[in-house]
């Protein structure tokens, strides 16, 4: 699993037109799944990610996590961050998984998210979105399974 997370004052993902998922001060977190992710792989990236202290405390320092500081969450679907581009000029996304078994990952993901926080929000899995964000440093993490859990 990889999760490319950015701090963000407001984020938001449209279908179609329709504004499907929206939030304020939080992470935006684009969430891919590979072939071999498990719904132990997700509790574990979703426990690291949720615990993450990257907001300021009154010092400045980057000592608060998001729990810490009311912020909410927008989970998207990311399948081309499985993407190998090493050969040739057009990506493979061979190392992504099946749709139905990313989709229950996904949701599976979200909705582990919601033992840490509040509001978490959603894009549509496997629709054309545009994602919208203001990125709060800017400030974005890659958090990825194969180098936090061995």
């Amino acid at each position: 699993m990889k999760i490319v997370l950015q701090r963000v004052s407001e984020a938001s993902v449209t279908v179609d037109g329709e504004v499907v998922g929206q939030i304020g001060k939080g992470f935006l977190v684009l969430l891919g799944v590979q072939a071999t992710d498990t719904e132990e792989t997700a509790d574990r990236m979703v426990d690291k990610m949720c615990r993450l202290r990257i907001f300021e405390d009154e010092n400045g320092k980057t000592n608060l996590s998001l729990a810490d500081v009311g912020g909410e969450l927008l989970v998207v679907s990311q399948f081309t961050l499985y993407a190998d581009c090493r050969k040739g000029n057009r990506p493979s996304f061979i190392k992504a998984g099946p749709p139905e078994m990313a989709d229950r990952l996904y949701e599976y993901a979200a909705e582990r998210c919601r033992k840490y926080v509040k509001k978490v929000e959603q894009g549509r899995f496997g629709a054309h979105m545009k994602v919208s964000l203001v990125n709060d440093g800017p400030f974005t993490l890659v958090l990825d399974s194969e180098e936090l859990i061995k």
